[in-house]
């Protein structure tokens, strides 16, 4: 009867427990930290408005400013489908913008420097617009599609 094989690490082979080599496994309670993380922010209940009734949630405040903002929908039309008065509507797509601003304004919302605008000029001179920063008026430009009534 052949004995039973035990793999015992050599030399060569390194041992550790995490998933990089040389740290060490951290046991963490994800379940609980989601469920903290959903009933302190995410909990309808968790925010009353100022006449006691809970609030909206912040998924609905989200999906509510992201569908305003890429479809275009009116507040007014949000109340059939989620509820949400219009004033509640502006209010939260406000705020939402403000947040984005806030948080990304520093990277993406910076004056141009001279490379930036230089990578821009060639873009634009390259797609038959030269000479163009941020400029959409091309009324000077011959459209052979147009109908004439726009001419």
């Amino acid at each position: 009867m052949a004995a039973a094989m035990v793999c015992q690490p050599t030399e060569e082979q390194h041992q550790w427990v995490g998933s990089i080599a040389g740290r060490f496994y951290k046991p963490r309670n994800r379940a609980m930290s989601h469920a903290n993380l959903m009933n302190n922010y995410f909990n309808p209940n968790s925010k009353l408005d100022r006449a006691g009734r809970p609030g909206f949630s912040p998924h609905q405040k989200v999906i509510v400013a992201l569908r305003m903002m890429a479809y275009g929908s009116l507040a007014d039309s949000m109340d059939e489908t989620h509820g949400m008065s219009e004033s509640t509507c502006l209010d939260t797509l406000q705020q939402f913008c403000d947040i984005i601003v806030q948080v990304h304004k520093d990277e993406y919302l910076c004056e141009p420097n001279q490379e930036d605008l230089n990578r821009l000029l060639y873009k634009a001179e390259d797609r038959g617009f030269p000479g163009m920063i941020g400029s959409l008026d091309c009324m000077h430009w011959d459209r052979k599609n147009c109908p004439t009534r726009w001419q």
